[in-house]
């Protein structure tokens, strides 16, 4: 990704989460902020704050009082309160405050429940397989774009009941909402309207066509005794394509960026399975994708700087996971690290309600690729391209089979 912004010149003053040098290795980033100044400031996006600690982090996290999660993508166009609906925001509930969040999460919990997204394991690790097969043979190829990309795609067309071809639609309408931040206000739009039509046709045809998914749930489910109006489900499930998608083919594809330059911790994979759960949690932690934001719901002096209502605030959980005050030796991965309560799924109210179905997924695209490729190393390390925005993960990962 090429950032539309003149290059950050000083990150403690006028960040980027755009920027090349952000989107190439942001830890270094992040690391000399939290030395310097660990809320930094950008007058970019129309006023940026962001804390680098885990202690920092955390407490934003947790204070609904002072930040309003009605937007979580910092972008260009900064919206007011009439900009957002309330109560439920525009993707709810992820855009939602409360009281309403606990309400609107509550009535999702049942399909993010550990039995339905058991029962979803055996089409994902088939679709693994799948997409493995179709590499036998070659030497060289992308684990990315030919890997990593198409299991939460398909994975959660198939939990919304989409068609499966529409899956490469998916993945334009993500780049969309989470990388193309800096487009103009304009573009955006109009691009926005189209993803809208797109929801509003699969809504009418469940309507039509009720089925046993996760789109026929919404339409036929209940707050406080009413239909959610069209907005709040067609918002919901435009969540969990972005949510569900791009942050865990991130996931995936940074875990076998890492185990292709680590043979110890291949072979310790690869040899003692019973390891898997524990080196998830690691890498999660590591390697996590999201950064989330909040907008500042009213002015207030946050540890000596003066946040106005309306400054958008990035919380960027990977920096968190790596604050060597909450964790011993954060830029080592260790695989069988016992103590790791990370920050991976967010934290507060709003912590990843698909957390089950990620770790699902991330296991499965583990276990079936060290299956048939216990050993492999990166093609050429310069070629690999990370994806920029407030989701983190290979675009390209170039790797040789051994």
């Amino acid at each position: 990704m090429t950032s539309r912004h003149p290059r950050v010149e000083d990150w403690a003053t006028d960040f980027d989460h755009t920027d090349p040098a952000w989107v190439a290795d942001p830890y270094p980033i992040w690391d000399e902020l939290r030395q310097r100044c660990p809320v930094a400031h950008s007058d970019r996006y129309g006023g940026t704050w962001l804390p680098v600690t885990h202690e920092l982090v955390s407490e934003v996290a947790y204070d609904t009082e002072h930040f309003t999660s009605r937007s979580v993508v910092v972008s260009e166009e900064r919206p007011g309160p009439e900009d957002l609906p309330a109560p439920i925001g525009l993707s709810p509930p992820i855009t939602s405050d409360p009281p309403f969040h606990s309400i609107a999460r509550r009535m999702l919990m049942p399909p993010f429940a550990p039995k339905p997204i058991a029962a979803l394991e055996p089409f994902t690790r088939e679709l693994c397989r799948e997409l493995l097969a179709a590499t036998d043979g070659r030497a060289s190829f992308d684990a990315a774009t030919e890997y990593a990309q198409h299991i939460p795609v398909r994975v959660i067309v198939r939990f919304l009941g989409f068609p499966q071809e529409d899956a490469d639609s998916f993945r334009r309408f993500i780049r969309l909402v989470l990388e193309d931040v800096d487009r103009p206000a304009e573009e955006r739009e109009t691009m926005f309207a189209e993803l809208d039509d797109y929801m509003d046709d699969q809504i009418e045809d469940h309507i039509a066509r009720p089925r046993d998914d996760l789109t026929s749930f919404l339409i036929a489910a209940e707050i406080g005794g009413s239909k959610l109006t069209k907005e709040h489900i067609r918002g919901t499930m435009i969540l969990l394509m972005i949510a569900g998608i791009d942050t865990t083919w991130s996931a995936i594809g940074a875990s076998l960026w890492h185990l292709a330059q680590h043979p110890a911790d291949r072979r310790r994979l690869s040899s003692d399975p019973g390891l898997m759960g524990t080196a998830i949690e690691e890498l999660l932690r590591a390697y996590a994708p999201v950064t989330m934001a909040r907008l500042v719901a009213q002015d207030f002096d946050f540890h000596g700087h003066q946040l106005e209502q309306g400054d958008w605030l990035l919380l960027p959980f990977p920096s968190a996971n790596r604050d060597p005050g909450a964790f011993e030796s954060p830029n080592v991965v260790q695989l069988d690290r016992a103590k790791n309560r990370h920050a991976a799924f967010g934290l507060g109210r709003h912590r990843c309600l698909g957390s089950n179905l990620a770790r699902m997924e991330l296991r499965v695209a583990l276990e079936e690729w060290l299956t048939r490729y216990p050993d492999f190393e990166l093609a050429d390390p310069s070629a690999v391209t990370w994806s920029g925005g407030q989701v983190r993960g290979p675009r390209k990962l170039p790797v040789n089979i051994l």
